[in-house]
């Protein structure tokens, strides 16, 4: 970070999600936090601790992580004579806006983000191309980006660390028809037919999740889908660690890697319209997962989107990119011929090789 001396005020916000937004100027000099003016539409008591909030921070190194930012605060509080209440925002809040404020942080407002509208490829490219679309940002030839998957076949796509054995039916898959791949990130089994679900990647610096739990940053950064879940009529809720349900049931779910360089990859998927049926033959879901899932009985589809608003999978997919648009600053774009060849060739030496799909037997 440059020098800055004690005559620049350096501004940064956070809005807790569920909470109350916390803004800080502060000012700096030779690598110290020189003042510090902690403010927002919190509520916070006795009255007298704002005051303390500043003068914790004061004296701290610029380059202090969230949790060095935030633990000085909690030590301060815990100091006084009078028990402190935080109502709408905590340390970890203040921390935050102090680390966006000093230039180590980002906000949505300072990214421009690629949007990349549905491309038909094999579903085993889409994983592959999660893979390929984060090392090319890490290697500066793509920015932040969010894309909708389309596929042309039929997959189920497991979690880095399930077991093959455990989660699939073997012969259910080849009387369907239906192959396995596994990605890269954690989580549960994804069944994808053609149709029956929307899908999405989210890549961002890891940046702007600065400060943030794991299960904040999955809260986080599905906010905004949150709110074009609610345009379309579906009533929606995050469920911790990383569900969105409504109250016909499980809705979605989320997974995320975090790549060495700050990067980080969040994607998405979500029922559309699936027949479970089909859905338990091929994957071993258990009583509890069908429950978790709306379907109680044979003969069910799962299908919270589809009956929720009545629109087509394509009206859905149309509302998300517009409410994302209107939301951030975006511009259009698509695969390159370099990361499409960079997939294809992941295709054939990983993500389509036996020895990476059954490297959990």
């Amino acid at each position: 970070m440059d020098e800055r001396s004690d005559s620049t005020v350096m501004h940064g916000e956070y809005k807790v999600r569920g909470g109350k937004l916390v803004a800080v100027d502060v000012t700096a000099v030779e690598g110290r936090i020189a003042t510090a003016h902690v403010f927002g539409d919190f509520f916070l008591e006795p009255d007298e601790a704002l005051e303390e909030i500043d003068a914790a921070l004061v004296g701290l190194p610029t380059d202090s992580s969230a949790d060095d930012l935030g633990g000085a605060i909690t030590a301060r509080l815990d100091g006084l004579p009078e028990p402190v209440q935080m109502i709408g925002f905590d340390a970890g809040a203040v921390a935050i806006a102090v680390r966006r404020a000093l230039g180590h942080a980002s906000r949505w407002e300072d990214l421009t983000f690629e949007v990349i509208p549905p491309v038909v490829l094999p579903p085993v490219m889409h994983v592959a191309l999660d893979e390929v679309l984060p090392k090319e940002m890490l290697a500066g030839r793509r920015g932040p980006h969010f894309r909708i998957w389309d596929w042309d076949s039929s997959l189920v796509v497991i979690g880095s660390y399930q077991s093959l054995r455990n989660e699939i039916d073997a012969e259910g898959a080849a009387r369907h028809g239906i192959g396995v791949v596994r990605r890269i990130t954690g989580g549960g089994a994804m069944f994808m037919e053609r149709g029956n679900c929307i899908t999405y990647s989210l890549v961002v610096p890891t940046s702007l999740v600065e400060g943030l739990s794991f299960e904040q940053a999955y809260a986080y950064l599905d906010d905004w889908v949150m709110g074009a879940l609610a345009e379309i009529g579906v009533r929606a809720r995050y469920v911790p660690l990383n569900d969105i349900a409504s109250d016909q049931g499980k809705i979605g779910g989320a997974a995320q890697r975090r790549f060495a360089g700050g990067v980080l990859l969040h994607h998405v998927t979500m029922s559309y319209d699936i027949d479970a049926d089909k859905m338990g033959e091929v994957l071993r879901i258990g009583r509890e997962k069908l429950s978790d899932k709306g379907t109680k009985s044979a003969n069910k589809r799962v299908d919270p989107m589809r009956s929720q608003t009545g629109l087509a999978r394509e009206q859905i997919i149309d509302g998300f990119l517009e409410f994302f648009r209107d939301r951030y600053d975006t511009v259009d774009s698509t695969y390159t011929d370099g990361e499409l060849a960079a997939a294809r060739e992941l295709v054939e030496t990983k993500f389509g090789t036996e020895e990476w799909t059954a490297r959990v037997p």
